[in-house]
């Protein structure tokens, strides 16, 4: 992690062994849900089956709103990697850290409300919701570590280390579908021990995933040594990790990248809701096809997650060629991995989609659709791609006012299309609406640069 090794220019097949590792991780988040599906589905009831479907939507939707501690973390630390500010790296993560297990332990305190918040929006039969509320209850202790290991894995991909990245991956979700079903299966307690089971691996990740990372920023403080003294520097300034001009950047950072959020969360919320007005069968289709969109989402954030460390660090360095190069080369292959994304699900769509369902009206339905799934993920890469250089610089404000902007952009589009084009209206204005977003941003990206690289 020394200055000169920042300055190095990636080549496209450095970018792709830094990508790869990243979609690995990103693909194994959905085979935990299938687990946890297939135990409770061979091993419990309807009820319990519903529950934790309600209560993995309710947390994902929760760990969603605190993912500025993942991206705020990365940018941060990529940026003072590439100054070659160690000590500033140290006291970037241990600020996210300390933020990310004080907003966790409130999770914890306020899990009645929370709970009875979300159930009251997303309603359920009275078993369904009594199991779902025994479940919230169990689950929610391990929020700190949830939210913690959201600082940790900020600063692995801030550093491009993401086959450390990956390997704190594997062993939550390795660990969290192995608990589950000792829990949920071998000691027959079902929701329950589904709940516990991730529980103790968030805590069992987050913990391991700390010695790691200690280990790591020892060593790069160990490398560090006072010109005049030849003394070590200290592990943690006290004083640098309660500046107020550097809390106030993160506070401004995090604010800005946590409203983005939301305004994506409604805007999905927003096509799932209005997708429903079209029936059962359409709402149907219209799930299947976002799991398609979810599923190119773990490649093209890969290359992303790569362009906010490279370009972070560049930044840091006040190297615009390595900035150049970054941009260039990782859009570059985002893109081309994004036509291929679509080109397969255009083709290779209606085969997956008769294994998702048997229901004919739903696969006819779907398969009608298709080609605007895949017109969709292509243009995608373009905001994914955008969004990754935006963080990484923490031109974050850009971000916020262009997820605002986009989503008023999807709500008019929305009302205006869909009254004259049905289902495809709605689609056409998601079309739109993820076009918006990356044409707001390319509009600020000029001043990104000026930004980043003005003397």
């Amino acid at each position: 992690m020394n200055t000169q090794s920042v300055q190095q220019v990636p080549s496209y097949s450095q970018i792709i062994r830094k990508a790869w590792p990243i979609i690995l991780a990103n693909a194994s988040v959905p085979l935990l849900g299938l687990v946890d599906t297939a135990v409770i589905g061979r091993t419990g009831s309807v009820a319990e089956l519903g529950a934790i479907a309600l209560g993995a939507i309710i947390f994902s939707f929760v760990y969603w709103g605190f993912g500025f501690l993942r991206m705020g973390t990365t940018g941060l630390v990529a940026q003072a990697s590439g100054a070659g500010e160690q000590a500033e790296v140290r006291a970037v993560v241990l600020r996210a850290l300390l933020c990310a297990l004080g907003f966790g332990l409130l999770i914890v305190i306020l899990q009645i409300p929370i709970a009875q918040s979300a159930l009251w929006l997303l309603e359920g039969s009275e078993q369904v919701e009594s199991t779902t509320n025994s479940y919230i209850s169990l689950r929610i202790w391990g929020a700190p570590a949830a939210l913690g290991l959201f600082a940790l894995m900020g600063l692995l991909i801030g550093l491009n280390m993401s086959k450390t990245l990956l390997f704190v991956q594997l062993l939550l979700n390795g660990s969290n579908m192995a608990l589950d079903v000792f829990f949920a299966a071998y000691l027959d307690l079902g929701a329950e021990g589904i709940a516990i089971g991730t529980a103790i691996a968030e805590w069992l990740s987050f913990s391991i995933a700390l010695v790691v990372v200690a280990k790591i920023l020892r060593r790069s403080q160990q490398s560090e040594c006072d010109e005049q003294t030849h003394e070590q520097s200290v592990f943690f300034e006290w004083s640098r990790i309660f500046d107020k001009e550097k809390l106030k950047n993160m506070i401004a950072v995090n604010t800005d990248i946590m409203v983005r959020t939301l305004f994506l969360v409604f805007g999905f919320a927003w096509f799932a809701n209005y997708g429903a007005r079209f029936g059962d069968v359409q709402l149907a289709a219209n799930h299947i096809l976002l799991q398609f969109v979810s599923f190119s989402a773990f490649f093209l954030d890969g290359f992303a997650y790569v362009a906010e460390s490279l370009v972070g660090r560049a930044k840091g360095a006040k190297n615009r060629r390595l900035f150049d190069v970054s941009v260039s080369k990782s859009t570059h292959l985002a893109a081309g991995s994004a036509l291929f994304l679509a080109l397969s699900v255009y083709l290779l769509g209606p085969f997956f989609i008769q294994l998702l369902t048997d229901a004919n009206a739903v696969q006819q339905t779907s398969r009608d659709a298709l080609w605007l799934a895949a017109i969709y993920i292509f243009l995608s890469f373009a905001a994914f791609q955008l969004d990754g250089i935006f963080i990484g610089t923490t031109r974050t404000r850009a971000m916020r006012n262009a997820s605002a902007f986009s989503l008023f952009i999807f709500l008019l589009s929305s009302i205006l299309l869909t009254p004259i084009y049905a289902n495809d209206g709605l689609w056409f204005s998601f079309i739109i609406y993820v076009c918006a977003r990356a044409l707001f941003l390319l509009r600020e990206y000029k001043a990104l640069v000026v930004d980043a690289f003005k003397v």
